[in-house]
């Protein structure tokens, strides 16, 4: 999609700090970081939300998730702890419409959630 930032992103059009890419997925530094590591993973093919999610997206998702655990031991906190967040729709918090998985750590995380 030519006007999603993340589509920009992961073509080499908008700049970033990527910490990873391959034919499924690029991992970046998210530009209003939460934490001391906070990690953006984004599918390569624009999937908007979770609710888009087909079958054929399952071996995408699945990748994710182990570039996740991939970056967290990276960056050093694959042993104290993280976080890994999907916000869908705009009353899960979600802001740019290309499903996208949030790394969080490098600190105590606070809960309650939500």
């Amino acid at each position: 999609m030519s006007t999603c930032t993340f589509c920009k992103i992961i073509s080499g059009q908008a700049p970033s700090k990527k910490l990873y890419q391959d034919e499924l997925v690029t991992a970046f530094r998210d530009i209003h970081p939460v934490a001391p590591t906070h990690v953006l993973i984004v599918p390569n093919k624009h999937i908007a939300s979770v609710n888009e999610l087909t079958p054929q997206d399952e071996q995408v998702i699945g990748h994710l998730y182990t570039i996740a655990r991939q970056i967290a031991e990276q960056e050093g906190i694959d042993q104290s702890g993280y976080r890994l967040i999907i916000n869908t729709g705009y009353d899960g918090g979600q802001v740019i419409y290309h499903l996208h998985l949030h790394l969080i750590g490098g600190q105590r995380m606070r809960y309650p959630m939500g």
